[in-house]
């Protein structure tokens, strides 16, 4: 196992797996810039402008909103000019919205700063990034998607104990002046200068014994609808309990410092499941381990519902969410891939981000709606739903059968893995 993590840290900075050192940092730092400051900074600036929690984080939502929007399209951009060019006015546009906030003092005026850090986060975070990898590496971008996710998985447990770090000393203000200089002046350079600028070409792919990059089944029609709508249906899950999870548990009964001990289970547990993956089950296929992954969350909310809440059952539900949320990161990235191929990918991974997006924007909102009008245990039964409509989709999903033999053959990750 720790061979093969050597292997991936040792790989020399020359060549197509840079991109992935520079994408590591770079996406440490936009998750860790845009994504996950809101937690700690909407209370502070809804306070400070006199505005409610409720339209403060509804920037956040109709960033996300706009970022799913403009998904497909950044993904064809990247498809066609490349990560180098499109990723650094990500990070750009990432800087110039969070200097915005910093000024915003009227609704409008700071709805329309998320409008930019919308745009932002649809060119710097995971999807344009996998849609790169995808670029540069082809049908063979499974093994650097799944290391990518593995610095990915460190952005939370940086940012949040940052972000308190810099609260603490130069206020929220202060803060998002900080990570718009880190966007400008760090990611935005070495996304500009430092990526590969090549793209994967089908004749080097069929050299490493790989089949030349067409897609496996077309990405269109039932087999594409199926699996757009089970990561979408998937996606209101990290986002509603990232939102309410920890507060949930703490009105049935957990102290506060219990539940804070409980959600910091959640980041080792997804990076463990990553390590898992790329050192032990890297043949799955994709689609397995997305229904597995599904499978093991709704495990976690069936121990919820049937023991009730305590401690343990809590701290087992952290780990399995967390596990589960890790193992489908990967999939997003190499699902796509694995049934579509690698073919204009990054327009692919878009079209299925749009909808995910989309469906994150509005489920701490609904979720929020659900525990006002009736309970805690009706929100946690809204997600489970939402699982297993995930799980159902995923478990519709066919390819042909006289295309299965052909992913017996060839050197390529990807062809030579069974469903």
């Amino acid at each position: 196992m720790f061979r093969r993590l050597s292997s991936v840290v040792c790989r020399p900075f020359a060549g197509p797996w840079r991109a992935v050192l520079v994408l590591a940092v770079t996406q440490i730092l936009a998750w860790g810039a845009i994504y996950y400051p809101p937690v700690l900074t909407v209370p502070l600036i809804a306070a400070d402008r006199g505005w409610s929690a409720t339209l403060t984080m509804g920037g956040f939502s109709f960033g996300l909103l706009i970022a799913g929007l403009a998904s497909p399209r950044v993904g064809a951009l990247i498809d066609r000019h490349g990560g180098h060019r499109v990723m650094p006015g990500g990070s750009l546009i990432g800087a110039a919205g969070l200097v915005g906030l910093v000024y915003a003092s009227h609704p409008v005026a700071y709805f329309a700063c998320w409008m930019v850090l919308g745009l932002a986060m649809s060119a710097s975070l995971y999807d344009p990034a996998f849609a790169t990898l995808g670029r540069v590496f082809g049908a063979a971008a499974r093994r650097p998607i799944t290391a990518l996710t593995l610095a990915g998985g460190f952005a939370s447990t940086v940012s949040w104990p940052t972000t308190r770090v810099l609260i603490d000393a130069v206020g929220w203000r202060g803060t998002y002046l900080v990570y718009a200089a880190l966007l400008a002046l760090v990611a935005a350079p070495l996304h500009a200068f430092v990526l590969p600028r090549g793209k994967a070409r089908p004749e080097v792919i069929a050299a490493a014994g790989a089949p030349a990059p067409a897609p496996i089944v077309p990405a269109r029609g039932m087999t594409f609808a199926l699996v757009a709508a089970a990561f979408a249906a998937y996606a209101f899950v990290p986002s509603g309990l990232a939102a309410h999870m920890l507060a949930i548990f703490g009105r049935l009964g957990l102290d506060a410092a219990t539940v804070v001990t409980i959600g910091a289970l959640f980041g080792p547990a997804q990076v463990s499941a990553r390590v898992v993956e790329f050192a032990l089950i890297r043949n799955l296929h994709p689609l397995w381990m997305a229904r597995f992954a599904v499978g093991l969350l709704l495990f976690a909310f069936a121990l919820l519902a049937t023991f009730g809440l305590s401690v343990a059952i809590a701290a087992a539900f952290a780990i399995l969410f967390g596990g589960a949320n890790g193992l489908l990161t990967i999939a997003r990235g190499t699902l796509p891939l694995a049934l579509f191929g690698a073919t204009g990918y990054g327009r692919i991974v878009g079209r299925i981000a749009a909808p995910s997006q989309i469906m994150q924007s509005a489920a701490p909102l609904l979720l929020a709606f659900v525990v006002e009008r009736a309970s805690d245990p009706a929100a946690l039964a809204v997600v489970a739903a939402f699982a297993l409509l995930a799980l159902i989709c995923f478990a519709l999903v066919r390819r042909p059968p006289s295309l299965k033999p052909a992913l017996n053959h060839g050197a390529a990750p990807f062809t030579q893995n069974k469903p």
